[in-house]
């Protein structure tokens, strides 16, 4: 039996990424996990002096920086796609231009009556090792050797709600359906959820966001390269914040 290349770099991922347990606590075991030996930031000591050299790297909470923003952080569940909770506590953390940038989102959609609802923001790598032990398929989720947008703190996966009730609007998938019917060239859909597909897609690209062409809720922000990887936990990294921040 013969194996591709890519069938064989595959299988070198998984055996490294399984030497070791994942997790996700707040004493940082699982920023040592770097068998990529990545330039991961994982001590806020190291993060604080990246704000100090670029005030544009400071992380934000994102339930208090955007106003009247929704969220369900499905990984701090076990509604999501590894059926695990991976994060520790249910939290949407930014970068401050993104954070920025959503507040511009949210006033123009408050207009017509609607508002977003965040399902997950930065992501420590740690859970982006995990994920790809639970998926190893990088059309749907990062190649852990070179990390991922959301561990950067440049990418937001959301959706529609109505303003004042919070109910979603339809969209072509639930979140985190690995189909092509959660891809944006996808067409077989009735006229209300390609419209609804294309006003959140309109409205995040025009205040400075890219489309993931294969997930309707993805979305990075322009210039994402110009911040660094992290993997600190959501504890540590709240301990970084100001009182005004929490």
């Amino acid at each position: 039996m013969s194996f591709s290349p890519k069938q064989v770099v595959e299988s070198l991922l998984l055996i490294l990424l399984f030497q070791a347990p994942v997790i996700l606590s707040g004493q940082n075991t699982a920023a040592k996990r770097n068998p990529f030996n990545l330039d991961l930031t994982v001590t806020i000591d190291a993060y604080r002096k990246q704000i100090a050299k670029n005030p544009r790297n400071i992380m934000v909470d994102l339930e208090k920086a955007v106003k009247g923003i929704r969220t369900d952080i499905r990984y701090a569940t076990t509604n999501n796609f590894t059926k695990e909770i991976i994060y520790s506590e249910p939290r949407a953390f930014a970068r401050k231009p993104l954070a920025d940038a959503l507040c511009k989102v949210q006033d123009s959609l408050a207009y017509h009556k609607i508002g977003l609802k965040i399902y997950d923001a930065y992501r420590p790598y740690a859970a982006t090792l995990r994920f790809y032990e639970v998926y190893p398929n990088t059309r749907f989720v990062a190649n852990p050797v070179y990390g991922s947008v959301h561990n950067r703190g440049c990418a937001i996966d959301l959706t529609l709600v109505e303003l004042e009730t919070g109910k979603e609007l339809p969209m072509p998938t639930p979140f985190d359906d690995f189909s092509s019917k959660a891809g944006m060239a996808y067409a077989n859909l009735s006229d209300t959820i390609l419209a609804n597909r294309k006003l959140l897609s309109g409205v995040m690209t025009f205040f400075g966001f890219e489309q993931n062409s294969a997930e309707w809720w993805h979305f990075d922000f322009t210039g994402w390269k110009n911040f660094p990887l992290m993997d600190l936990p959501f504890d540590e990294l709240d301990k970084s914040l100001t009182p005004d921040d929490k």
